[in-house]
C-alpha cells in the first residue's frame, strides 16, 4: 500500500470521495510531496472490488494482484531510465492497453509520471487517448513541472494542485521519518530540500549535509588561500555537479539581496552566513550579477545533461568565486 501523508488529507478527502470520476487527472506540485504515493492511492482505490469507505480494501483479488504487481488492469508509464525522456514507442504500446478490455470486469487505471518526462511525439501519441479513452479508463497523470506540458494535454485533464505541506508540518514528519537526527538537523536538511520532506529524507540518504561541510569549509579556504581552485575542484569528485551548482547559486542570490536589503535575517543557512555578508560589503553588484549569470549558464548545461569536463568546469566556478572580492 502506498503511504499516506499528512498533509495530503483534506486533497484525498476531495479526490477520492468524488461520486463520479474523471478520465484523467493531472496531479501537480513541487517533486518530494509524495504526488507519486497519492497517485497510487487513488489508483488502488480505483480498482478495488470491494473498498471501505475512501479506502482501497486489501483484501480483494483486484487489491491482491496490485500489491503483486501482476494487475492486468494496470498500467505504469515511467522512463525506461532515469532522467530519460518516455518514447513514442512506450506510449503506443500503452495505447494498445487503453483499449483493450478491462479484464477484471472493472475500470483500468493508467500511471504516468513524470508525464512532462514524454517528448513531443509520446506527448501527441498520447492526446487520442486523453480526448477519448476506451471503456472504464482512468489515466493518472503526475508532473513535477506542468509548464513543461502540451496544453493541449493539460485541457484534457482535471488538473489538481498538491501543495507543499506547512514548515511545522514537514518538520513534524521529519520528526518521525528520521528519529536519529536532531531538530538542526532536520531544519537544515528540510532547508536544502526547498521544503520537500521526501526530498529531506533522500538528501539525509545520500549524506548531503556531511557533503556541504566539506564545500562550506573548502569555500572558507578559498577566501583565506589555503586552498587553490584545481586542489577543492578535485576533492569534490564525489559531489554531484548540480548540487554544487545548486548550491553556488544560492550563494550568490543570498549575496545580492544582502547587498540590495541588509537585512542580517536573509542571510540563509548559518554555515554561510559570515562568508555571504562579507562577499556582499566586499564585491561590487555588477561582478556578483556577472558570476551569477555564469553558474545558471552553466548549470543549465548540467540539467541538459552536457558533456562537461568536470574538473576544469569546478576550477572556473572557484576562480570566478575566489575574483569577487575586491573588484567592481
Amino acid at each position: 500500500m502506498a503511504e499516506a501523508y499528512p498533509w495530503q488529507d483534506s486533497l484525498w478527502q476531495h479526490l477520492a470521495g468524488r461520486s463520479q470520476h474523471a478520465h484523467a487527472y493531472l496531479l501537480h506540485g513541487p517533486q518530494g510531496i509524495g504526488k507519486r504515493a497519492l497517485a497510487e492511492r487513488l489508483m488502488a482505490l480505483l480498482l478495488c472490488q470491494h473498498p471501505v469507505g475512501l479506502a482501497a480494501c486489501g483484501q480483494c483479488k483486484s487489491c491482491h494482484l496490485l500489491a503483486a504487481g501482476s494487475h492486468p488492469d494496470n498500467y505504469i508509464l515511467e522512463p525506461e531510465e532515469a532522467d530519460k525522456a518516455i518514447k513514442v514507442d512506450q506510449v503506443r504500446d500503452l495505447v494498445g492497453f487503453v483499449v483493450q478490455t478491462a479484464q477484471l470486469g472493472g475500470r483500468k487505471v493508467v500511471l504516468i509520471e513524470p508525464v512532462e518526462a514524454m517528448n513531443i511525439n509520446a506527448a501527441n501519441a498520447l492526446l487520442k487517448s486523453l480526448e477519448e479513452p476506451s471503456g472504464n479508463t482512468v489515466l493518472l497523470l503526475v508532473s513535477h513541472q506542468p509548464s513543461r506540458l502540451l496544453p493541449t494535454i493539460k485541457s484534457r485533464c482535471v488538473q489538481q494542485a498538491c501543495p507543499l505541506p506547512s514548515h511545522a508540518m514537514s518538520l513534524a514528519w521529519l520528526g518521525t521519518a528520521l528519529p536519529d537526527s536532531s531538530d538542526e538537523q532536520r531544519e537544515e536538511l528540510l532547508t536544502l530540500a526547498a521544503g520537500s520532506p521526501l526530498v529531506a529524507v533522500s538528501l539525509q540518504a545520500q549524506g548531503v549535509v556531511e557533503q556541504r561541510a566539506l564545500v562550506v569549509e573548502g569555500v572558507k579556504k578559498l577566501l583565506k588561500q589555503q586552498a587553490s581552485p584545481t586542489q577543492l575542484a578535485e576533492s569534490w569528485n564525489t559531489i554531484p555537479l548540480l548540487l554544487l551548482f545548486d548550491w553556488f547559486c544560492d550563494w550568490s542570490n543570498l549575496i545580492l539581496r544582502y547587498q540590495l536589503t541588509q537585512d542580517e535575517e536573509g542571510l540563509g543557512l548559518q554555515d554561510m552566513r559570515k562568508v555571504v555578508q562579507y562577499l556582499a560589503q566586499k564585491s561590487g553588484q555588477g561582478k556578483v550579477l556577472g558570476v551569477q549569470d555564469w553558474i545558471l549558464a552553466q548549470r543549465q548545461k548540467v540539467l541538459s545533461k552536457a558533456n562537461l569536463n568536470r574538473v576544469l568546469l569546478l576550477e572556473a566556478l572557484l576562480v570566478s568565486w575566489a575574483g569577487l572580492p575586491g573588484q567592481a
